[in-house]
């Protein structure tokens, strides 16, 4: 039955056979496609590191207790029916009988963006005890869906951060956990304290990981989340080394230290490059040349 099974596996079948295939060594993406397309990650890429980047008077998209997990972080399980992403599919001219779940379009990181913090039993401190995926536009005062106000930062060109408790991002590891905030703008998470895996993935999207100073946190400052965040790094990577201090001041007048939790060398190389996808692209066309 083996033999029988394997021996013809390089043949494929009729049905594979028949399947038209690009001639082009490039893959064609389909812009319609509401399953697969083209992500952002090297748009305006340069060959050369951006290097580090600090934080300048950033506003806080969401503002966490103890214990937020890749499950409240990454899109997962099914499309709500007011989510932003059954908008976007109802744009796109998908029945609502046809939404599918996250995890099987999570080759479009604009459906995967916008389930980015949607999990129905998130707890945001900026909504004041109201459970569910929106937070407040602090601008404007608005509550709106996370990926609506995200978007608004974004467009304004006003940087956002996360304020978090203790294990941020634990639970099973994934990738999304870490994509979406990216996608959605965030560019610093300051916590008690993370998930180990999930804080480097955070390393690798290019966002900075944080830790508030033993027995601290953002109740100990007085923090509320509506104010505006200001994070020092120095302008060159060999200026940064893993662990070390760095000053966070707000636009209230509030200042502290936290230690920056880049714990390797080679975390600090990502940070340099933008996120591991541009250090792992600038590195195999250096090595080609």
């Amino acid at each position: 039955m083996f033999k029988a099974t394997y021996e013809a596996i390089t043949k494929g079948n009729p049905m594979w056979n028949e399947l038209s295939v690009p001639s082009s060594s490039l893959y064609a993406w389909n812009p319609a496609s509401t399953y697969i397309h083209e992500p952002p990650y090297f748009k305006d890429m340069t060959m050369s590191p951006p290097g580090p980047h600090g934080v300048k008077d950033a506003y806080c998209l969401l503002n966490f207790g103890d214990s937020i997990t890749t499950d409240h972080i990454s899109p997962a399980g099914s499309i709500h029916k007011d989510s932003p992403a059954a908008k976007f599919l109802l744009e796109h001219g998908v029945d609502r009988r046809d939404f599918n779940s996250y995890g099987s379009r999570r080759g479009n990181d604009e459906i995967m963006a916008r389930g980015t913090f949607a999990n129905i039993r998130i707890v945001n401190k900026l909504l004041k005890g109201e459970v569910g995926p929106k937070t407040i536009h602090i601008p404007s005062g608005e509550k709106l869906s996370v990926y609506d106000v995200a978007m608004r930062y974004k467009a304004a060109g006003q940087e956002t951060i996360i304020l978090a408790g203790a294990e941020y991002g634990s639970g099973s590891s994934r990738d999304w956990a870490a994509k979406g905030p990216m996608l959605l703008g965030v560019k610093a998470v300051i916590a008690k304290s993370f998930e180990r895996i999930h804080r480097s993935n955070l390393v690798g999207m290019g966002i900075i990981p944080l830790c508030f100073k033993s027995g601290e946190d953002a109740d100990t400052h007085g923090l509320t989340g509506l104010e505006r965040y200001t994070i020092d790094l120095p302008s060159s990577v060999s200026e940064i080394r893993p662990g070390q201090d760095v000053t966070v001041t707000t636009d209230s007048g509030k200042s502290f230290t936290c230690t920056v939790r880049f714990d390797t060398e080679v975390e600090l190389a990502y940070f340099n490059h933008g996120g591991i996808l541009q250090y792992v692209i600038r590195n195999l066309i250096d090595s080609k040349q």
